[in-house]
């Protein structure tokens, strides 16, 4: 069907920019420390950002750009390069200043993956379908076969003590919202190092979904760099309910192929692009998102979406007639799926300009509609961005999230003080394809995506170009070794 088909008419778009008062979330009464005469936020820029980000389809014109003509792109891979090439090309074609700077990551290779419950007195044997976990090491040519162990949590692990030994730990748990990901996601990215140190042989997870037609759902997994290593795969839902089913009639054996393959580091770039600001350009309004991908599906909503998002909104602001008070600059980070290398090579390469970042957003939860507007930020921060809200009433997206924004690859800006604002988009469904085969293009609506796009840009515009900044938060208590952002956002804990 044609993109066309889906974009918001030229004047439904217009009409945005005239809503009613956008409703603040409730919040005791606090003043900005940078306190702005009354103004009113210029409609006519509006008019600029948000009205074409509804209707010219370009946003979901340049997803299937990066996920049908490149496709996967795990760090280290062929279709990252490509992608880190494609981006520079685009942001060159949009006008926009754009450069790479070096990045080293791991890389990972999948290689042959298979799984099977074994017949017993009781039963037939059973495939399982699974995808090795990131990080992962083989088993040995043979396969590794054993009996499995059930635990829902590190807690009923470490209770286990010397009963998990020469075993193939099965972490299961009852993930069915969004919301639960948080919750479940340290079993995936901690417990095979763990089952590891207590002895097992391997480890076999629930995949974190919240929908399912036999589609395992991969991501990162953990091991210290001295530490034992397992072979360690995620199972589907329907597998983890059958291996639970007959776990409670008596013994289970699983025999696990994994090929995977760790090679050494390789050499990578994040994609960097800049508007300078008109009157402040050394003040600094980062976007950004991710442009690695899982090796399966061709990461439409992780983190195509959240890529193009932001990559629209700096077209659009460079196509103003005049450039914005601040810098707007564009981070398109590599390897936030399986090692947050991107996120670390920017805040150590800036580090001598963080203060000077007034405010940071990555967008990493997946293309759905915007539902609100974000912040991490010292007092007064709603207040200051509350004028400029207008123009996202008919988006749905005029009011204050009860979440603080953040991500994984801005994490490493916290100690900074940098204050953080995000557009909240719906995740309710992000789970259902989340590192799976099924994240393709077929799973973006493009009307949803153009929504958060337009929201996107507009919120961007308003901190860099608002008379005052958001006042800079605390410091974190301790420094934030994986910064995990509240659910449905993705947890760096979880990638």
């Amino acid at each position: 069907m044609p993109v066309s088909t889906f974009i918001l008419s030229s004047s439904l778009a217009l009409q945005l920019v005239s809503g009613a008062a956008p409703v603040a979330t409730k919040s005791a009464p606090t003043k900005p420390a940078q306190t702005a005469k009354a103004f009113t936020p210029p409609l006519a820029v509006a008019e600029k950002l948000v009205g074409p980000a509804l209707t010219e389809g370009h946003s979901y014109a340049r997803l299937a750009e990066l996920t049908d003509g490149i496709g996967p792109r795990l760090s280290g891979s062929e279709g990252a390069a490509a992608a880190v090439q494609w981006a520079l090309r685009s942001f060159k074609a949009d006008g926009v200043k754009a450069w790479t700077e070096p990045v080293k990551v791991p890389r990972w290779v999948r290689g042959e993956e298979r799984g099977e419950v074994l017949a017993s007195e009781r039963t037939r044997g059973h495939p399982l379908f699974l995808l090795a976990l990131g990080g992962s090491p083989p088993t040995a040519p043979e396969g590794l076969t054993a009996e499995v162990v059930e635990v829902t949590s590190l807690e009923a692990l470490a209770a286990l003590g010397d009963g998990v030994k020469g075993k193939i730990v099965f972490f299961n748990h009852t993930m069915s919202v969004a919301a639960d990901y948080g919750r479940f996601a340290g079993l995936r990215g901690r417990g095979p190092a763990l089952a590891a140190k207590a002895g097992a042989a391997g480890a076999l997870v629930r995949s974190l979904a919240t929908a399912s037609l036999r589609t395992p759902h991969t991501g990162s997994t953990r091991f210290e760099d001295e530490g034992p290593r397992i072979p360690a795969a995620s199972i589907t839902t329907e597998d983890a309910d059958l291996l639970h089913r007959q776990l409670e009639k008596g013994a289970v054996r699983v025999k696990l192929v994994l090929g995977c393959s760790e090679l050494p580091d390789a050499d990578s770039h994040n994609v960097v692009a800049e508007i300078r600001g008109r009157e402040k350009p050394q003040e600094i309004v980062l976007i950004s998102a991710h442009l690695d991908s899982w090796d399966v599906g061709t990461g439409a909503h992780d983190d195509g979406a959240g890529v193009v998002m932001v990559m629209e909104a700096a077209r659009l602001i460079a196509k103003l007639p005049q450039a914005p008070r601040r810098t707007v600059r564009v981070v398109l980070y590599m390897n936030e799926e399986n090692g947050l290398r991107g996120g670390r090579a920017y805040a150590e390469a800036h580090a001598a300009e963080l203060s000077r970042h007034v405010a940071a957003m990555e967008m990493d939860a997946g293309g759905g509609r915007p539902v609100g507007v974000s912040l991490r930020a010292g007092a007064g921060g709603q207040e200051l961005l509350k004028p400029w809200l207008s123009p996202l009433v008919a988006l749905g997206a005029a009011n204050f999230s009860a979440r603080e924004a953040g991500g994984a690859d801005i994490s490493p800006l916290l100690p900074a003080r940098v204050p953080f604002f995000g557009v909240e988009v719906d995740s309710s469904r992000y789970f259902d394809v989340h590192h799976t085969h099924a994240d393709t293009l077929d799973k973006v609506d493009p009307q949803d995506l153009a929504r958060s796009t337009a929201a996107t840009a507009w919120v961007t515009y308003a901190l860099a170009e608002s008379p005052a900044t958001l006042v800079r938060p605390e410091a974190p208590a301790a420094p934030p070794g994986s910064a995990p952002v509240a659910a449905p956002q993705k947890a760096s804990a979880g990638h």
